[in-house]
């Protein structure tokens, strides 16, 4: 194993840190300032929340990988499962809801042999 083959992963990941960390500090230091009630920061909300509606959409109707071994309503299944689990789970509800969609997906699975 020669150390040439990494510098492509390592370039990529500093690149990275590089890309992303200039916005961290400048959200950091414009957060502060932004009204927590504000149109604005409502508006970004609503994008952010649509942006995940659409991507777990993608993933549920147009799966890829793995997932398009496991039939449509085993996704939409499991989709539904994880959201009575979070919306019933109480003070760690972001984790068990994410737990019990992924253990209902792998138990259908398991179930149907894919």
């Amino acid at each position: 194993m020669s150390f040439e083959g990494y510098w492509p992963y390592v370039y990529i990941a500093v690149a990275g840190w590089l890309a992303t960390d200039f916005w961290r500090w400048a959200g950091v230091l414009v957060g502060n300032r932004i009204d927590e009630r504000s149109e604005l920061l409502n508006w970004v909300r609503a994008v952010a929340t649509a942006l995940v509606a659409a991507v777990i959409a993608k993933m549920i109707f147009f799966p890829t990988g793995t997932l398009t071994n496991s039939p449509l309503w085993l996704r939409l299944g499991a989709v539904a499962f994880g959201a009575a689990a979070f919306f019933f789970g109480g003070r760690f509800r972001q984790i068990l809801g994410i737990a019990a969609a992924m253990a209902f997906l792998a138990a259908g699975l398991a179930l149907l042999g894919a």
